[in-house]
């Protein structure tokens, strides 16, 4: 069963942020992550929504998206990410 790795964020520093973003790509691969919204035009139709930006990734399986994330690749980046922005960060399983 796929899994996604939803995030809702919002970028305080933007040149390290940029840094992260330079350097994430090449730790989905050995996960076959993919990105399925990176960032983009986000309308709020109902409700209320934090964060001004939404990334959502799609992993083979939820084992894949938990081994991404604490991967030694991933975590060496990591620091950059909570250094430049905050928000929330979650992994869902999909529909079988």
């Amino acid at each position: 069963m796929k899994a996604y790795v939803i995030v809702q964020e919002t970028v305080t520093d933007e040149p390290t942020f940029a840094d992260y973003r330079s350097k994430v790509i090449p730790t989905l691969a050995p996960y076959q992550g993919r990105f399925v919204v990176r960032g983009g035009a986000l309308s709020v139709l109902e409700g209320e929504w934090s964060h001004p930006r939404l990334v959502i990734l799609e992993f083979p399986s939820r084992e894949a998206a938990m081994g991404w994330y604490g991967s030694a690749e991933y975590q060496a980046i990591l620091p950059l990410r909570l250094a430049s922005c905050r928000g929330n960060l979650v992994v869902v399983d999909g529909m079988a």
